[in-house]
């Protein structure tokens, strides 16, 4: 079997030891005579690999015991919902733009309460950059504050150095003000400090696991604040007071990512993959720049994505001829998201080094011929 080099956005690539595992497993786990995805989900079989997959990640990101871990359904999408439904309380909440998914977020928290606009990066229709964190007027008395720490289509991240700035400026203008992240395309490529956020939010297909789940970190005193009428199986604490089984959850994606955190810690945790992350990016961002021109990224460095990486050729034209060869060549994944055209390689923990410099190859090959 020939496996493609995919640098899709997601759903995205997985780690192969853990496909050809779950591929031996899949009609027989552990030797009960069944698939793990048609036993009970109430059953010892399941309740096993829920537990250890909560234990795995509560060791991989530090997770500290006044959080609660929830396995979700519904997509990052929901969550945009979700938040507002579970932490509004009556009162506003603070939004920061700094791409498309922060924007859906946004949008969608103005349907459900108030929702006020902190500030937007956008220029001439293009997010390109972040804030300066200490500028931003927050509100002291607002349910939460809420950004999108790394967007997917426009390639902006929020680094470490960032997430200490904002979490500085947080602290001095708005005290104890719940800082609500959605990590959905970066959750996993790094060491994170969970404690500075009050609830942090991630759909599963980037660096987790199948599309399907949602993993939902939340702070314990957050619990407890739906809305009247929210529907029981939207709030937090009926999900956490049911360990994630109010209904039956996705058993396989729980399963999937559950070998995917073993997978991880097998290759010294988020402190080693974020140094094999930063090198990828690193390669691809100097190939990029050192084109001539050929290839661009208009993000600002200080805030571009390791994760997410999306550049333009000479021309529409160029750009199709760019995916249309690059897909014979064994690729997948590389066409710009839809919104935005142009080309974008994801570098998510599954896509090897290997992928990457193969991908530089074809890129200097594709400039010869084109250039």
């Amino acid at each position: 079997m020939t496996r493609a080099w995919n640098f899709s956005a997601g759903p995205a690539a997985l780690p192969l030891e853990v496909l050809q595992q779950a591929g031996e497993e899949l009609s027989d786990w552990h030797g009960i005579g069944a698939g793990i995805m048609e036993v009970s989900h109430r059953g010892k079989a399941f309740s096993g690999v829920i537990a250890e997959a909560e234990a795995d990640l509560r060791e991989l990101l530090s997770i500290p015991e006044n959080y609660k871990v929830l396995f979700l359904q519904g997509g990052q999408t929901l969550q945009f919902a979700q938040v507002p439904m579970n932490l509004l309380a009556g009162r506003s909440a603070d939004y920061l733009l700094t791409g498309a998914w922060s924007q859906k977020a946004y949008k969608e928290a103005a349907r459900i309460g108030r929702a006020r606009l902190v500030a937007s990066t956008e220029e001439n229709g293009k997010f390109l950059r972040l804030p300066d964190f200490g500028s931003l007027p927050f509100d002291k008395n607002a349910a939460y504050f809420h950004l999108c720490t790394n967007e997917t289509i426009h390639g902006v991240e929020v680094h470490e150095d960032d997430e200490t700035r904002l979490f500085d400026a947080i602290s001095a203008a708005a005290p104890g003000l719940p800082l609500v992240a959605d990590m959905s395309s970066h959750i996993l490529s790094r060491p994170l400090d969970v404690r500075r956020y009050g609830l942090i939010s991630a759909g599963a297909q980037k660096n987790i696991g199948p599309s399907g789940l949602t993993i939902v970190i939340v702070r314990e005193d957050l619990l407890g604040r739906a809305a009247a009428g929210t529907p029981a199986l939207l709030d937090y604490r009926n999900q956490a007071d049911n360990d994630s089984m109010l209904n039956t959850p996705p058993a396989f994606a729980i399963y999937v990512a559950g070998l995917v955190f073993k997978w991880l810690k097998a290759r010294g945790g988020l402190a080693a993959m974020a140094a094999i992350n930063r090198e990828k990016a690193r390669r691809l961002y100097a190939a990029i720049d050192g084109s001539g021109g050929f290839y661009k990224n208009p993000v600002d460095v200080a805030c571009r994505s390791n994760m997410n990486i999306p550049f333009t050729l000479p021309g529409v034209e160029l750009e199709a001829r760019f995916v249309k060869e690059s897909e014979a060549a064994g690729f997948i994944g590389l066409k710009g998201h839809k919104s935005v055209g142009g080309i974008r390689a994801s570098l998510y923990n599954a896509v090897l080094p290997e992928a990457v410099e193969a991908l530089l190859r074809f890129m200097d090959e594709f400039r010869a011929a084109h250039g």
